[in-house]
């Protein structure tokens, strides 16, 4: 059995992240490789990730940025491991790379997709413009396993997981979607679809990469509308819903038949929510009234238009 670690990057540096893992590889052979997908990176980062080739590392580039569920195909495409592990590029071991290497193996045969988790730091980020991502992150993501294997799919992320390559004979990564947001929502969807379990483990890593204030809210504004496009062209709208906890939120509220009322709270106090979101003071409950006010905002512009599906493909194909 072997496994590949595979890590999309694009301008983050990721040189002491890749030097832990090769030395953790050196005691843990069952890891075989790195492979490093540069997404259409600046020249000053391209030439530390070339240093980084050579005995099990590779580098593999994009001459521009072809999107999150691009670069990991072409990675699945390049490695060799029977197993794939995917984890981000802003990350930090928490321990060291052997013991994060052995928690895979003791828990490989729970599942053909584990999820390993996501964590923050305890102390708040000393740049109080990135306060908002962190409290999210904390309060949302950062989640013990027995809490996330209660809704496996909806706690799915790439940030850290391990698949099982057999999985990808069938699914890979929707490319169409080249914005920021909600690729693992659809993978976790075409999962589910599938009949492939999700299994969760406390084996996280650090997130470090702590978006700004005004950044983050330009994120969530990419990822809701992504959410929408997907809302109308998967043809398993129960199953969609399942999958995503502001989807059933949004559900609650079409029933009650207040996303009117939503809609018209998003764009009349849009711009005093996001003054307040992007501050010290940034408040997490304002930060989830924002986003479902957002996305009923974005099914009522579809709903009055009859907006046909946003990509050119077959909905059967989703």
């Amino acid at each position: 059995m072997k496994i590949s670690i595979l890590i999309p990057v694009n301008d983050y540096d990721i040189v002491a992240l890749v030097h832990s893992m090769k030395d953790g590889m050196e005691k843990v052979p069952e890891f075989c490789e790195i492979i490093i997908g540069d997404d259409g990176s600046s020249e000053e980062f391209r030439k530390k990730y070339n240093l980084l080739a050579g005995d099990k590392v590779k580098v593999v580039s994009a001459e521009k940025n072809i999107g999150r569920a691009s670069i990991r195909n072409r990675l699945i495409s390049e490695s060799t491991g029977d197993y794939l592990l995917f984890i981000d590029a802003d990350t930090m071991i928490p321990g060291t790379a052997e013991m994060y290497m052995h928690n895979w193996l003791d828990n490989i045969s729970s599942g053909r997709v584990i999820c390993g988790g996501i964590l923050y730091k305890a102390s708040r980020p000393g740049d109080p413009d990135k306060i908002l991502r962190w409290k999210y992150g904390r309060k949302r993501e950062q989640l013990k396993a027995r809490d996330r294997n209660k809704h496996p799919y909806s706690s799915f992320s790439t940030f850290n997981v391990l698949i099982d390559r057999t999985i990808f004979s069938k699914l890979r990564f929707y490319e169409e979607l080249k914005q920021y947001g909600h690729e693992d929502t659809l993978f976790s969807y075409q999962l589910k679809k599938a009949g492939i379990g999700i299994f969760h483990i406390d084996n996280g890593l650090i997130h470090e990469g702590l978006e700004s204030n005004k950044e983050y809210l330009t994120k969530t504004k990419a990822s809701i509308e992504n959410l929408s496009k997907l809302y109308d062209i998967v043809t398993d709208k129960w199953t969609f819903y399942s999958t995503v906890r502001l989807l059933r939120i949004y559900r609650a509220l079409r029933f009650f038949h207040l996303t009117r009322i939503l809609a018209g709270v998003f764009i009349r106090y849009r711009e005093r929510m996001e003054i307040r979101l992007d501050s010290a003071k940034a408040c997490l409950p304002l930060f989830e009234l924002y986003k479902i006010s957002m996305f009923c905002t974005y099914r009522e512009i579809h709903r009055r238009r009859k907006i046909l599906p946003f990509f050119n493909i077959p909905p059967d194909s989703i």
